[in-house]
């Protein structure tokens, strides 16, 4: 899959970066880290007294500004319009990974991020995939078989009730990221899309911010609850807006929302796969025709920050509408809304219109 490829890389040159990085350059004063600024505070504890935090991208900062609060600043190292598969991490960014006191990312959706934790990060790690199962979504190919993800499905199945080991796993500290570094090609990233395994890793992210902090841990744990909270409503929103369409198909630009579909008992299919830059063969595109038309199938999503010009294609030749699923990967003024919670509540209310929710 070509999201998890491209992982070797020379560890001396971006050693040297780090060095070269930490002595000239500074990150930026607006949250985010790029090729383009200069300036401020080069990373360790932030200049105002707070915990320097390190996010990959948006819905790991969500996690820790809401988390974290009056007592850290974030930093996020994917700017808001960029797609983050496609992120290259700068010298001034391996710095900045260096010198965090807490690391917030997910593995095995940003290979550059997870070359340069691995070998630059020296705080605290919280990576999501600690916290709760990955699970394979991969769709069968045009021989009714699925990819390489199938040798992980016993896995997936079982996802949904692994929630207790990945609270497990994620006490382990640090050192369990070299015990959980086992292939994960063919299971799907986009965990933070379920809002209960979202939840799980926000407590696993309150618990790195206390390891980090143990003076504020009142504040993490009481804030790490409110969110939970927030999270299991949005919950039961999904679940009794979906009730009246279980089993719906809806089609989608690629893979991002397998585990919204298994958590609601709908059918995801989707165009490009798990990778979002990969090209839909003649055959899988004949396939989705006939899913279309097969499951009535009344509109075709795309999204904000990948073209959409293979699902208006599909579209056009079935006669179908067009709508936006935004799969939360950064929050842009296309977003259907100005965080998490009310993107997906967009989500959740394009869903029910194009299943035809009563």
């Amino acid at each position: 899959m070509a999201v998890m490829t491209g992982r070797r890389r020379s560890r001396t040159r971006i050693a040297i970066a780090a060095l070269a990085a930490s002595s000239l350059l500074g990150l930026t004063g607006c949250g985010l880290l790029d090729d383009e600024s200069g300036g401020g505070d080069g990373g360790g504890n932030s200049s105002d007294g707070t915990l320097d935090v390190v996010a990959s991208f948006y819905p790991m900062a969500y996690l820790a500004e809401r988390i974290g609060g009056e007592h850290v600043s974030v930093t996020t190292l994917t700017e808001p319009g960029v797609e983050p598969h496609d992120l290259d991490i700068s010298p001034q960014q391996t710095a900045a990974v260096a010198d965090a006191e807490v690391v917030v990312y997910l593995r095995g959706l940003q290979p550059a991020v997870d070359e340069t934790v691995e070998q630059s990060a020296t705080g605290e790690v919280a990576e999501a995939t600690r916290y709760t199962s990955l699970e394979s979504h991969e769709p069968a190919d045009e021989h009714g078989e699925h990819g390489e993800g199938e040798e992980h499905a016993e896995e997936g199945e079982e996802g949904h009730d692994h929630a207790e080991e990945g609270e497990e796993a994620g006490e382990e500290g640090h050192d369990h990221e070299h015990e959980h570094s086992h292939d994960i090609d063919g299971l799907d990233p986009h965990l933070w899309l379920d809002p209960v395994k979202y939840g799980q890793i926000a407590e696993g992210v309150g618990a790195a911010l206390t390891n980090a902090d143990p003076d504020n841990m009142a504040d993490y744990e009481r804030n790490t609850a409110a969110l939970v909270e927030e999270l299991n409503a949005l919950d039961a929103e999904f679940a009794e807006g979906l009730a009246d369409v279980e089993g719906g198909t809806f089609i989608t630009t690629h893979s991002a929302f397998g585990y919204l579909a298994a958590r609601y008992g709908l059918h995801e299919e989707s165009i490009t796969g798990l990778d979002p830059e990969s090209e839909p063969s003649g055959a899988r595109m004949r396939e989705l025709r006939e899913i279309a038309e097969q499951d009535g199938v009344t509109t075709v999503f795309f999204e904000t920050l990948v073209s959409d010009e293979t699902a208006r294609t599909l579209a056009d030749d079935l006669g179908l509408e067009t709508a936006v699923l935004d799969p939360l990967e950064g929050i842009t003024e296309d977003s259907p809304g100005a965080d998490y919670p009310e993107v997906m509540r967009a989500n959740l209310a394009a869903l029910r219109e194009a299943l035809g929710a009563a």
